[in-house]
């Protein structure tokens, strides 16, 4: 029951599902997921541990970088049946066929690139913070 539910819940939220679909011809960077849902690194973190937690991905850590991808052949069935229902409901989504648009753009640049730019982009948006709380 606990593995049905902890997949079920991973299932819920648009944005892991987005996940999941992005990852199922390739393995990516968590900063490759970061810019194709545009949320926050941290928010991104979250999902991706709940999409682990349900064991629907797996992850690899190479240097700074965290990679994701699918569970593998040796998946639980109720992990493989939900990955390819998923995969067999969305595959010609209006959103999936716009975030694999999105991804084809999002891989022509290098991991190391896309990180560089989010923590700038992090980085401004906190100083832009900053300053709007000593202006008040």
């Amino acid at each position: 029951m606990r593995g049905f539910l902890e997949i079920t819940r991973a299932l819920s939220d648009e944005n892991r599902v987005r996940a999941l679909m992005a990852l199922r011809s390739r393995e990516l960077c968590v900063c490759q997921i970061i810019e194709l849902l545009g949320l926050a690194p941290s928010t991104v973190s979250k999902h991706m541990a709940i999409l682990k937690q349900a064991r629907l991905v797996e992850s690899r850590k190479n240097g700074r970088w965290i990679y994701y991808r699918l569970a593998d052949n040796d998946a639980s069935s109720a992990v493989s049946e939900a990955i390819e229902w998923v995969l067999r409901q969305l595959s010609n989504n209006a959103t999936t066929r716009q975030d694999a648009k999105h991804l084809k753009e999002i891989l022509k640049h290098k991991p190391l690139e896309l990180c560089k730019q989010q923590r700038e982009k992090e980085n401004s948006s906190k100083q832009g913070n900053l300053i709007r709380a000593d202006t008040v």
